[in-house]
């Protein structure tokens, strides 16, 4: 019974392996080659795209609220300072239970 169970898994294996060595077939047949007229539609799409990526602005520097828990910490924007509000601190009390 391992016999036949070993021999199963190896001819499964097999498939696989002797389909890479297989001789490699086209069945589709190839394309008409573009138009002169084609070719400088597409010259012109992708000059336009290139050009329409030049007016994309820059993105703005990434939001890390994590960024100073790692060791590699990206330099924080200077904070912003406070406005000066005087307020004296409330005095608590605690009581035992």
């Amino acid at each position: 019974m391992k016999l036949i169970r070993l021999v199963a898994v190896l001819a499964l294996m097999a498939g696989p392996a002797f389909a890479q060595d297989s001789p490699h077939i086209n069945l589709m047949a190839d394309g008409p080659s573009k138009t002169d007229d084609e070719k400088a539609a597409d010259a012109a799409r992708d000059q336009a795209y290139k050009e329409t990526l030049k007016k994309i602005p820059d993105a703005k520097a990434a939001n890390d609220p994590w960024g100073g828990m790692r060791a590699d910490a990206p330099k924080q924007p200077a904070p912003k300072k406070a406005t000066a509000v005087t307020s004296t601190p409330k005095k608590t009390t605690k009581s035992a239970n």
